[in-house]
């Protein structure tokens, strides 16, 4: 499978396990910096967006040599939210991000599937990607998504599609919250995906309408089971725990050092 390869020395044995920096947002990616230094992560993985810092791969460096944390990965800027950070053009974005990845020494770039209304974007996704691929020296992550859900029906929000099992992208991003809101099972995406997942976001969900980011083994999505089957593979893409700790700022350390632990365990065989 793709990405970095573990650690040697003193280690932790298996994939790098690193912290997403919108676990701490609104707070500035300074923030996710210190913490996962301080908690022991092994990098970062940095969500551009209007923070300006996530946007200065000179001002990212610098963080990065100051609290001795890798940048692992780069999450591309295709949020709703994020719609018009580095302009409107959106195959622009990717390859900016990519260069962004290059600089910084990050190997996988994570990306939304486009949005239906971008309808010549959409359409051309699945090639334009793999071309990006083929060009840069990153690993692109299609991401998986979920349905939107109005007034008890599903609403078709993403074009060429949410769900990673209709399409061939030669490289996925399997997220644990993103699989419970679309109520799928993750070993079974697991099992069909296979080698084609290189990156992992470390979270968990109940299964209800909202994206909830719960800390992994809060929900009921198979997280452990999925992390243990991936280290007995020979994993060597990274795992990013990508939590919510917008609810409950206080416990936001300890919430992350339970999403570290975690990673930790059952990476090493439970």
């Amino acid at each position: 499978m793709t990405g970095a390869p573990g650690s040697d020395g003193g280690a932790p044995a298996g994939p790098l396990v690193g912290l997403a920096t919108t676990s701490v947002y609104p707070e500035p990616a300074e923030e996710a910096f210190r913490l996962a230094a301080e908690l022991g992560y092994d990098g970062v993985e940095v969500m551009v967006w209007s923070d300006p810092v996530s946007r200065d791969a000179d001002a990212l460096l610098r963080l990065s040599a100051t609290y001795d944390v890798e940048i692992m990965s780069i999450h591309a800027p295709t949020l709703l939210l994020t719609q018009g950070v580095w302009g409107r053009d959106n195959w622009a974005r990717l390859v900016r991000t990519a260069e962004h990845a290059e600089a910084l020494g990050a190997d996988t770039v994570v990306v939304h599937p486009p949005f239906r209304w971008q309808r010549t974007y959409g359409a051309g996704f699945e090639e334009g990607i793999a071309a990006l691929g083929e060009e840069h020296h990153c690993t692109f992550a299609v991401e998986n998504m979920f349905p939107w859900r109005v007034g008890g029906k599903d609403v078709r929000a993403y074009a060429p599609g949410w769900d990673l099992l209709d399409h061939g992208y030669e490289h996925c991003t399997l997220d644990f919250s993103h699989a419970a809101t679309a109520r799928q099972d993750a070993m079974q995406l697991l099992e069909v995906l296979g080698e084609r997942i290189a990156h992992i976001h470390l979270t968990d969900g109940s299964g209800s309408l909202k994206d909830e980011h719960l800390v992994p083994g809060d929900g009921t999505q198979p997280v452990a089971e999925v992390l243990e089957k991936l280290a007995a593979g020979g994993f060597t893409g990274h795992v990013v725990a990508e939590i919510n700790t917008r609810r409950d700022k206080p416990r936001r350390e300890l919430d992350l050092q339970r999403s570290l632990a975690f990673a930790r365990r059952h990476l090493q065989g439970g």
